[in-house]
């Protein structure tokens, strides 16, 4: 069975990193008989803001918009808007999907950010009952593959950006595995406009042999739903002592007042 690939990319530049991070991915992918799209954001001028235009026709509460709400009847009915209604086919035949983008302040740009906050509807992406082990992607699989402006020193827990395993925690666990998606290890190009052409080369090269593997590699591990209680969302009593004699927390996010995991947001199995 064929398998499909969805890569979102979010660069203003053809001639840019990412751009070629982009098309290794594309090229890699279809060699091994994948079917891919790009949803190229920026040429597609994809709108960022989460607003009621983003619903056709009437809301149900136009004084007291609320957009979750609203898109989720919106989504049920078929009134979203054609644009988000596309990229919610894209995510519903993909098999994985490839987020590829600069970093900006910490996370991703806004053009990214808004195909986050508006193709992820309530409803279609996560519900109060379908989220994180029991989401409703849990079958598809996902990576973010970005650039970064600093070094990977500067990312470390010793650096001044601090550790890269705890920026990543909102947009792997926040998003993705809150959706339900299996979140493979990020792939970081780091900080490539400080670097010779030859050295990006071998980045693009390291890029290439590991997508010949990517659809088999195993997700990185992440708290299962069952493992809170039902009311107030805490770990549960069992789970807070088998861990009370354990070196470090559980994960970046859920770390039992302990140091953080090593590589917890970096490296699966670990």
């Amino acid at each position: 069975m064929v398998k499909k690939v969805l890569i979102v990319y979010a660069h203003q530049s053809s001639g840019s990193f990412n751009a070629a991070a982009k098309d290794t991915a594309v090229k890699a992918l279809t060699a091994q008989g994948c079917k891919v799209e790009v949803s190229d954001l920026y040429a597609m001028k994809f709108k960022a803001t989460a607003t009621a235009e983003d619903i056709t026709g009437e809301v149900k509460n136009a004084e007291h918009f609320r957009y979750a709400e609203e898109t989720k009847r919106a989504w049920e009915e078929g009134k979203l808007s054609a644009d988000i209604t596309e990229e919610q086919r894209k995510v519903t035949e993909a098999d994985l999907i490839v987020f590829q983008f600069p970093m900006y302040w910490f996370t991703v740009p806004a053009i990214m950010k808004g195909w986050f906050d508006r193709v992820l509807t309530l409803g279609f992406a996560y519900s109060h009952d379908k989220r994180y082990s029991c989401g409703i992607f849990k079958d598809k699989k996902v990576i973010l593959s970005f650039t970064t402006g600093s070094h990977e020193s500067m990312f470390s827990a010793n650096g001044i950006n601090g550790d890269m395993n705890v920026t990543l925690w909102p947009l792997q666990n926040g998003i993705l595995h809150y959706c339900g998606f299996q979140v493979l290890a990020p792939q970081i190009f780091w900080a490539p406009s400080h670097i010779p052409s030859e050295a990006r080369k071998t980045l693009l090269d390291a890029w290439r042999t590991r997508l010949q593997g990517l659809l088999g590699e195993e997700p990185l591990s992440f708290i299962p739903l069952d493992s809170f209680d039902g009311q107030g969302f805490q770990l549960k009593p069992e789970i807070h002592e088998k861990h009370a004699t354990k070196e470090f927390g559980l994960m970046v996010g859920i770390h039992l007042g302990k140091p953080i995991p090593p590589n917890n947001q970096m490296k699966a199995g670990v």
